[in-house]
């Protein structure tokens, strides 16, 4: 893009970002675009000096920038102005289901036929695109989704998908309008506050820590047909941002000591239970609400002081969230039987209780619309957002596996798989 007056050519060129030279530049574009609106809140993520820490524990990514370069006016050397940014990244995930193929006789042959297999696709998923707010409207924010689409082509992507909030209407304008996507899931985000006070422990349940070799073929037995599952579980659930994989199981079944391992649990499950991993986005990055009236700000701290007095009360105080502070991630919720929502639920309070243990402001979650699970993840409706939109795009027409069509056609299933990678 080049724009001339009195002189002046700028032109808007779109390269591959440079930690070296870029990293401060981008920060002061980040810090730009956090700035809320007057008279309200608004949140603020600091990413600890690390512009693409939200993708680099993908299996491929890249992070872009849009930088002007000013010529003439007088002026005897060129000016460069980085003015925006983008980051993306691939991985293969469940995209459908199709029929088992059995190759054995009898009823072997037929439980193989009737259990379904899962049909993986190539997906890019577009996060972070910002464009400074005195550059807008000058078409940056489309040149750099349209150049990291290519790069996606280039790297044999089927489909491409983004992240963005229901009412974000400039967000959703650029890319159902001008991109081409089309809206798809409506997932909710789910957040707890971490209250200064421990969360009681459910005596009908135990809880036991898995190691990742027994999480990776737990997490492939039950989610392997689900939406958005990864194919490479096994580099999340081992990843050093992992906290760990931990499963709910009636009191009365097992404890960590008599746990007979993930063989024995697949040959004979309890009647109910549950599990999920804890990410550990502290270290990643840190958040901060910001437009707090000095009331709002008195009236939290009153809550906690109320909390850490008188404990047993256990008062739902409101954690510091007016300065910096970190967060894990809850992913991987799943579990069957009719105590299911329960188990999750006391899960979701040792994710509470570590989560204080580290010192984090809040537990955060990503669950679809309609997953059933959801009566048991406790959350505030003032943190939480009750529809994140997803959008896809379908990028080429040659695909690996046919059978499941244009996937950007497809009903919402019951449940997704929220990557802890890319939140």
């Amino acid at each position: 893009m080049v724009v001339e007056g009195g002189g002046v050519v700028a032109v808007v060129v779109v390269r591959e970002y440079d930690a070296k030279k870029d990293c401060k530049k981008v920060e002061e574009v980040e810090n730009k675009c956090e700035v809320g609106p007057s008279g309200k809140l608004s949140l603020y993520t600091d990413l600890l000096g690390d512009p693409i820490c939200r993708v680099r524990h993908s299996p491929a990514y890249i992070m872009l920038v849009a930088e002007l370069v000013v010529l003439g006016g007088g002026v005897d050397k060129e000016r460069r102005e980085i003015v925006g940014m983008i980051r993306g990244c691939i991985k293969t995930v469940t995209c459908g289901t199709k029929n088992g193929n059995g190759n054995g006789n009898g009823k072997d042959c037929a439980t193989k036929l009737a259990l379904p297999l899962p049909v993986y696709t190539k997906l890019a998923y577009i996060l972070g695109l910002r464009v400074s707010p005195s550059h807008r409207r000058m078409g940056i924010g489309l040149q750099l989704v349209r150049r990291l689409e290519a790069w996606f082509v280039e790297n044999g992507a089927e489909y491409s998908y983004m992240a963005t909030e229901n009412d974000n209407q400039a967000s959703v304008k650029l890319f159902t309008q001008k991109c081409g996507y089309s809206k798809f899931r409506t997932p909710s985000i789910l957040v707890q506050p971490v209250f200064a006070h421990r969360i009681r422990p459910d005596s009908r349940v135990n809880i036991i820590k898995l190691n990742p070799t027994e999480a990776e073929p737990l997490y492939r037995r039950h989610f392997s047909t689900t939406e958005f599952f990864p194919r490479d579980i096994d580099s999340v659930v081992k990843n050093k941002l992992n906290l760990g994989t931990f499963l709910a199981v009636p009191k009365q079944s097992y404890d960590a000591v008599s746990w007979p391992g993930i063989d024995d649990f697949f040959t004979n499950p309890p009647d109910s239970w549950a599990v999920l991993s804890i990410w550990n986005c502290k270290d990643v990055m840190t958040l901060e609400v910001r437009g707090a009236s000095r009331v709002r700000k008195a009236l939290a701290k009153t809550t906690r002081v109320m909390d850490r007095a008188l404990p047993w009360l256990h008062l739902p105080s409101v954690p510091q969230v007016f300065r910096p502070f970190g967060f894990h991630f809850l992913y991987g919720l799943g579990g069957e039987g009719p105590n299911a929502v329960k188990f999750i639920r006391a899960l979701c309070g040792l994710a509470h209780n570590l989560a204080k243990e580290r010192g984090c402001g809040v537990v955060a979650t990503e669950v679809a619309s309609r997953e059933p699970l959801k009566l048991g993840i406790p959350h505030w409706k003032s943190l939480s957002c009750a529809e994140d939109l997803w959008c896809i795009k379908r990028l080429g027409q040659d695909y690996s596996d046919g059978s499941v069509g244009d996937w950007t056609k497809s009903p919402p299933g019951l449940s997704i798989f929220v990557d802890p990678r890319e939140f």
